[in-house]
C-alpha cells in the first residue's frame, strides 16, 4: 500500500489529484498539506511516505525553494513537482535539484496516473511533449547536455529505438513492452546509451536527445543487436 502526500494550497486541485490517485491506486493512503511548513513537519514525522507531490506555488514556497528544503530535511522521500509551469528550463532545474519527476497540472487523468505509477516503480517521469519542444531555438539551453551526430552514429538500431522511447517519457517496462524485448535487455541498452552519449543519467540522455530526428539515424544504424 502506497502512502502519498499532496502538498498544494488549492483544495479543489487536492481533491482532483486525490481522486486520480484513489482511482489508479485503490489501496493508497493519501495525506494533504496546504503550505510548506506543514509539509516539512509531516515529512519528518512520517518517513514512510512513498512520494510527495509538491506544487511550486503555495505559501512558503518560492520557485524551487520548497523542493530544496524537502530534499535537505527529508532526503529519503521522493518528491515529484506537480505544477502549472511548463517552461522546459524550470523542469530541467527541478530534476537537477533532486525531483524524481515533473507533472503538469494540465495533464489528462490517464497521463497523470501513468506518471505517478512510473515514479513509484523507481523511474523518473518527464513530460515528453515539453522536453522535446525546441522553444523556437535550435540552441540548447544553458546547462542542458548536448549530443553530437558522431555519438549518435555509435548507437545500434535497437539502442536508437530505446533512446527514442526514453524521450517519450517511457519507463523500462513500457519500452520492453513496445519493443517486445526483456526488461533486462532494455536496462543493458540504457547503460550502453549513457556510456556512448557521455551522460551520467537517464534525464541527461533524454534532454540531450530531445530535438533529434530519429528517422535519419535509424536508416544509418547497424543491426548488431536485432
Amino acid at each position: 500500500m502506497y502512502k502519498l502526500l499532496i502538498a498544494d494550497d488549492h483544495p479543489l486541485f487536492r481533491e482532483a489529484i486525490c481522486r486520480v490517485i484513489r482511482d489508479g491506486f485503490e489501496d493508497a493512503e493519501v495525506l494533504e498539506t496546504e503550505d510548506l511548513e506543514s509539509t516539512l513537519v509531516l515529512a519528518q514525522e512520517q518517513e514512510d511516505i512513498d512520494l510527495i507531490l509538491l506544487d511550486l506555488n503555495m505559501p512558503g514556497v518560492h520557485g524551487l525553494s520548497g523542493l530544496i528544503q524537502l530534499r535537505n530535511e527529508a532526503p529519503t522521500i521522493p518528491v515529484v513537482i506537480i505544477s502549472a509551469e511548463q517552461e522546459k528550463q524550470v523542469i530541467l532545474q527541478a530534476v537537477t535539484y533532486g525531483a524524481v519527476g515533473f507533472i503538469t497540472k494540465s495533464s489528462p487523468r490517464e497521463q497523470m496516473t501513468q506518471a505517478i505509477a512510473q515514479i513509484l516503480e523507481g523511474n523518473i517521469y518527464l513530460p515528453s511533449d515539453i522536453i522535446r519542444a525546441s522553444g523556437g531555438s535550435s540552441r540548447p539551453a544553458r546547462g542542458e547536455p548536448t549530443v553530437t551526430s558522431r555519438q549518435l552514429e555509435t548507437l545500434t538500431r535497437k539502442q536508437l529505438q530505446v533512446l527514442e522511447h526514453m524521450t517519450r517519457g517511457e519507463s523500462n517496462k513500457m519500452i520492453a513492452y513496445h519493443l517486445e524485448i526483456a526488461e533486462t535487455t532494455v536496462k543493458a541498452h540504457v547503460s550502453a546509451i549513457l556510456r556512448k552519449l557521455g551522460v551520467h543519467n537517464r534525464v541527461q540522455a533524454i534532454l540531450s536527445a530531445s530535438d533529434i530526428d530519429f528517422s535519419v539515424y535509424h536508416k544509418r544504424a547497424p543491426r548488431l543487436d536485432d
